[in-house]
């Protein structure tokens, strides 16, 4: 597979949704994360990230604009014990307390499905990244649009490669009904620091579309963590 631009992947997309970017840096030293949103309604845009104890939670930016806060509303990052858990819905408890039971990231997917917004079904794609770097990804999907079959698919990467780093997105692009990502997760570029890496994605999203960014970088020696929040409502 060619490594790819993460510009050139995100920005050719008007749409490719939620997004998880996991990886390594071109240090050797951290590993690189990132998790964004989109939305297309003004209850999806009416969202920002904040900070919540070792991750971030979602939160309405104009408490009296949401309506439904089902699928938009939930904790995308979570640490237990050095490993970090990042999704892009309520599946993040359902992985944290799976793992704090002692129970595997496919154990606990096995008992999610993709989302009920029919007729999108949207995926449901999740990562973790280890303490020792190591990173899984997932994405749950309806299979061609039938709400009662779904596939399952998931991806393991042991020493990853400095420099390197996987993306899995929730749309091919924009469309009615959305089209769910397909294939294996990209593999794309991954250089310069976390403000560089930050700019890179935030800069490559659809400026319509895009609603919120989160970064981090881990440290893989001292487990320190530096990590971005960028909002499009301020």
């Amino acid at each position: 597979m060619e490594m790819q631009n993460i510009t050139k992947v995100l920005g050719s997309n008007p749409y490719p949704g939620r997004g998880i970017i996991l990886g390594k840096s071109m240090d050797g030293q951290s590993a690189v994360m990132a998790y964004f949103i989109m939305g297309r309604s003004e209850n999806s845009r009416n969202r920002v990230f904040v900070t919540d104890r070792d991750g971030i939670r979602t939160e309405a930016f104009d408490a009296k604009k949401l309506t439904d806060p089902s699928l938009i509303i939930y904790s995308p990052v979570r640490v237990l014990n050095g490993t970090t858990i990042v999704t892009n819905g309520d599946q993040t408890d359902t992985i944290y307390d799976c793992i704090k039971n002692d129970q595997t990231f496919a154990f606990a997917l096995r008992t999610r499905t993709f989302e009920p917004d029919q007729p999108n079904f949207t995926p449901r794609i999740s990562g973790v990244v280890e303490a020792a770097g190591n990173y899984k990804l997932s994405i749950l999907k309806s299979a061609y649009g039938d709400p009662a079959s779904v596939q399952r698919f998931f991806f393991e990467y042991n020493s990853p490669i400095s420099g390197a780093g996987h993306l899995i997105h929730t749309y091919k692009g924009d469309g009615s009904p959305l089209p769910s990502f397909e294939g294996e997760p990209t593999l794309v570029h991954v250089s310069g620091s976390i403000d560089d890496f930050t700019a890179q994605i935030w800069n490559s999203l659809n400026n319509d579309n895009k609603v919120s960014l989160f970064t981090r970088f881990i440290h893989l020696k001292t487990g320190l963590v530096d990590s971005r929040i960028v909002n499009k409502n301020q």
